[in-house]
């Protein structure tokens, strides 16, 4: 079997989801690094275009699929290597983790992140750029805490690693980045 190859960038929170899945799975891939700011993006050249029409990191190629975002990325692991585990068992803490992951997949992270920032700072200034990251950055971990206060254990869904502890990590760094 071919080995995989990830297409990544090392500030990508998105990118760092699937890093973290693929090493907790003991996975080994190739990185292939596209940087998003190099040469007025790397993700934005044919080569990568072809891969992925909408030049964003991750991109993994696996099993003879490429396939693209994070959380897909990282069920397709999940179904595919399910050892060990990224979901819990029980399907109402599994749906929690996901909802935990969704959360900051789709809540918190594009309201922060550089494409989004860039244009918050093309029209409305660059001043703006830090504040308008903030609020979006506190209202999903404020949230984010209520659900973890009747979910979590030693990790985000009870004591076992899950989807949503894979999401959180990079999210953290970020927002404090």
């Amino acid at each position: 079997m071919a080995r995989p190859i990830l297409y990544t960038y090392f500030r990508s929170s998105a990118s760092w989801r699937v890093r973290v899945a693929l090493a907790y799975k003991g996975l080994e891939y190739e990185s292939r690094p596209i940087s998003l700011i190099k040469d007025g993006g790397q993700q934005k050249s044919a080569e990568y275009t072809a891969l992925n029409p909408l030049q964003q990191v991750p991109c993994l190629i696996i099993d003879g699929a490429t396939l693209t975002q994070s959380l897909p990325i990282i069920e397709y692991l999940e179904e595919t290597r399910p050892n060990p585990p990224l979901l819990p068992k029980d399907p109402v803490l599994r749906a929690k983790a996901r909802q935990t992951a969704e959360t900051i997949n789709a809540f918190t992270q594009p309201l922060s992140n550089s494409t989004v920032l860039g244009l918050v700072g093309e029209w409305c200034g660059e001043d703006k750029k830090e504040k308008w990251a903030g609020i979006w950055i506190d209202k999903g971990f404020t949230g984010l805490e209520k659900v973890l206060e009747k979910t979590a254990g030693k990790y985000c869904i009870g004591d076992e690693i899950t989807i949503a502890d894979v999401a959180l990590g990079p999210q953290i760094f970020n927002a404090n980045r």
